[in-house]
């Protein structure tokens, strides 16, 4: 299988960086990392994908590693992401497209699949929550305590500090080959691209500072596409509960806990997800 083509796009007024791979008029299927990752999150699941017939497209969702970082906060809400990754179907010729999405690349696909289900086919989320599943469980102190990060990021010029500094250490699944000197060498340089740190930390700030504008609140919450769960059960920064009941707002999903694998759930366990992302896919 050929290494994936770069390519450049603007969408939405933003230009995104994106790889891509597998046959041009396969179905296709697009990958949203999540923070502080980019577009290598997933480099474990584009060949399998690629192999299987699909056209596999992966940004760096705005604000990372090569794609344009807007400046200002209110350039990360949710709402705007969202509005990316259908821009970025459209723009390659798609009117639909598989999507799938692992943390903040799983918020903005739950947003995705909640305001424009028609660009969506099939949705698959890798430990990120529904978002009226994550509004019951915030509620409890013992998420709080396994999400204070997102305070902490709250605060100016320090997480960006502490990102170029220390951000190698969150890398870490609870398979000893999730992540690789070199993958983190990776990720580092991702990270020293001008204006990253700031962009990326944005996100978490948006995400407080814009906490009901524009949001989905008093809007229906059912998701109505076909939807797949992968959930790993020793996430350190997302209780297990997340993942339960589900049924309540998406009708059609199943949920597949993996009781070993951590937060990086494709990186500890990527045979067996990449399995189930191609048996899903493909019904």
């Amino acid at each position: 299988m050929p290494e994936p083509t770069e390519h450049q796009v603007v969408v939405n007024d933003v230009r995104l960086h994106y790889v891509a791979a597998g046959p041009e008029d396969g179905p296709p299927v697009v990958l949203l990392h999540g923070f502080p990752e980019f577009w290598r999150a997933w480099e474990r699941q584009i060949a399998p994908l690629a192999r299987a017939g699909f056209r596999v497209v992966v940004p760096d969702l705005r604000g990372y590693n090569l794609s344009e970082k807007p400046p200002g906060v209110a350039a990360y809400r949710v709402s705007t992401l969202q509005k990316d990754v259908a821009a970025l179907i459209h723009a390659l010729g798609y009117r639909r497209s598989h999507v799938v999405g692992h943390d903040w690349g799983g918020i903005i696909a739950w947003a995705l699949a909640l305001r424009q289900p028609e660009v969506v086919d099939r949705l698959v989320i890798l430990n990120a929550p529904h978002p009226a599943a994550a509004r019951r469980v915030f509620r409890k102190p013992a998420q709080w305590v396994r999400s204070w990060y997102i305070l902490f990021f709250q605060l100016p010029w320090l997480p960006e500090r502490f990102l170029l500094r220390s951000g190698r250490k969150m890398l870490r699944g609870t398979n000893p080959a999730a992540y690789t000197p070199q993958d983190r060498e990776l990720y580092q340089r991702a990270w020293e691209q001008p204006g990253a740190a700031t962009a990326m930390i944005n996100y978490y700030r948006a995400m407080l500072r814009f906490r009901g504008r524009g949001s989905d609140r008093g809007q229906d919450m059912r998701v109505r596409v076909p939807t797949l769960v992968l959930w790993g059960e020793r996430d350190v920064a997302l209780l297990p509960e997340l993942a339960d009941e589900l049924e309540r707002w998406v009708p059609d999903v199943r949920v597949i806990r993996f009781p070993r694998a951590s937060h990086w759930i494709m990186r500890d366990e990527p045979v067996r997800v990449n399995n189930l992302l191609m048996a899903f896919l493909s019904t």
